[in-house]
């Protein structure tokens, strides 16, 4: 409990020097701590904002030394279960759900939006459909829709899944496009034309789901999801499922969202403005430098440190 205790007030200090007492304030109020807890940090906060004004008045950001303890005592504290729930909703808790990389695939492609909606979506699927006929999957999805996918593309999303695993596990169509260069855009460009052939249905809301090959990497956008899936399968932590084994860890790349550019932009970790692959690369070869092995364990810490409206 001790151990804990010091972490938060550790990170507190990084914390509040990088975004100031003001937007501290709000996050303490609306985070989980227990209100002693809360009342001790706040304090904190009123002692801390004459100590760093007097020791650091023009100071913006944060040492990458500094960053990178930031980060290490972030990723500690929220290697945790209890990182996912209902009060802190993430696509991840219901494909923790099941340990299936087919349910994990829906969960990721589907998460866009709030992520509360996310979940309550997820939520209502029942996944054994992947079992079922095309009619049936059709007849019982028919009030299913998303966002920029109606309920034919929520069906024709089932069924190409349903097709695939019955041609070959995810995990193997990745590792045929991968294991040449050991790149994962290779394996997610060799996935994404093989899942299209299975069920070559084609809509705008369809398309955007499971996206497609670009014409050339310097001009692709994030592919987060994907990112984020590719993380899914391949770690294991508490969070992470790692039902995979063929991909090694240390050759993913950032799934980068709004929140994780703009967090990881004020701390100094992306210098790139352009929100698109050679932003999560150059960001992906940044956090290489505090990890090499495991770079993309970060992913969720300043994922939550954006969303939580650290930038």
């Amino acid at each position: 409990m001790m151990r804990m205790y010091v972490s938060i007030i550790w990170v507190s200090i990084l914390r509040f020097r990088l975004i100031g007492r003001k937007h501290y304030i709000d996050l303490v109020g609306c985070c989980l701590l227990t209100t002693p807890i809360k009342y001790v940090v706040l304090i904190m906060v009123y002692i801390l904002e004459g100590v760093v004004r007097r020791q650091h008045p023009t100071e913006k950001h944060l040492k990458l030394s500094e960053v990178k303890t930031l980060l290490d005592k972030e990723v500690e504290i929220r290697n945790s279960h209890t990182e996912l729930s209902y009060e802190k909703p993430d696509p991840l808790l219901i494909a923790s759900k099941y340990q299936d990389e087919s349910i994990a695939l829906v969960c990721a492609l589907f998460a866009y939006g709030n992520a509360g909606l996310i979940v309550k979506f997820l939520d209502s699927f029942d996944f054994s459909l992947l079992e079922s006929s095309d009619e049936t999957i059709i007849k019982e999805l028919s009030s299913h829709y998303y966002r920029f996918q109606k309920s034919e593309d929520v069906s024709a999303f089932f069924i190409a899944l349903k097709r695939l695993k019955s041609v070959e596990s995810i995990e193997n169509i990745f590792y045929a496009g991968y294991k040449k260069e050991e790149n994962v855009l290779d394996g997610l460009w060799y996935f994404i034309e093989t899942f299209k052939k299975v069920h070559p249905y084609k809509s705008r809301g369809y398309d955007f789901l499971t996206a497609s090959v670009p014409k050339k990497v310097s001009a692709a956008g994030t592919y987060k999801r994907y990112m984020m899936y590719l993380r899914w399968m391949v770690r294991k932590d508490e969070l992470d499922m790692g039902l995979w084994s063929k991909i090694d860890k240390k050759d993913l790349l950032m799934p980068l969202d709004t929140h994780t550019f703009q967090v990881s932009k004020r701390l100094g970790l992306l210098k790139r403005k352009t929100y698109d692959m050679k932003a999560s690369i150059e960001l992906t070869d940044t956090l290489r430098t505090f990890d090499e092995k495991d770079p993309i364990k970060y992913d969720f810490a300043l994922y939550r440190l954006g969303q939580e409206k650290l930038h």
